[in-house]
């Protein structure tokens, strides 16, 4: 079992765990701190992150911006494919395609799904993420094509 997944399951049932969970990953990738993201639920084939609508994350007609919503996809693409693919491989994003659905004005749902997605073949794995706001409207799409190397 992927490090990420012990450690995730470990602390998700303590009080506030998956907050310490959250910080920890955001320790070793600081750049994901900018979003002040949660990390909701991780699984094989699964991982939820969220985001709140504060001023830091916003653009000038005040709605949450597309990098921000970038940055929340890609946390929750990497930490899906990060426990779905066998143990010891390796995997790096090298490219994302995005849609941009509608004006995200709301706290925000990252949702990325490795169903489909053969884990233990090496190669390009094309990773869906979808970001739906409070109202469970669909405000963004990405794809994110992650290299895997099995070991």
């Amino acid at each position: 079992m992927r490090k990420n997944l012990k450690t995730y399951q470990r602390l998700s049932g303590l009080p506030f765990g998956r907050q310490l969970f959250t910080f920890i990953v955001c320790r070793v990738a600081p750049y994901f701190s900018s979003i002040k993201p949660q990390i909701r639920e991780l699984k094989p084939g699964y991982a939820e992150v969220t985001i709140k609508k504060r001023r830091k994350v916003t653009n000038h007609i005040n709605t949450v911006h597309a990098i921000a919503m970038c940055n929340m996809a890609e946390l929750a693409g990497g930490m899906m494919t990060d426990v779905s693919v066998p143990t010891k491989s390796r995997w790096l994003p090298v490219g994302m395609t995005v849609e941009y659905l509608k004006k995200a004005t709301t706290d925000l749902t990252a949702v990325a799904t490795g169903d489909g997605i053969e884990w233990e073949t090496g190669g390009d794995k094309i990773v869906p993420v979808e970001v739906t706001d409070t109202e469970g409207n669909l405000v963004f799409r990405a794809e994110i094509t992650m290299n895997v190397r099995l070991a």
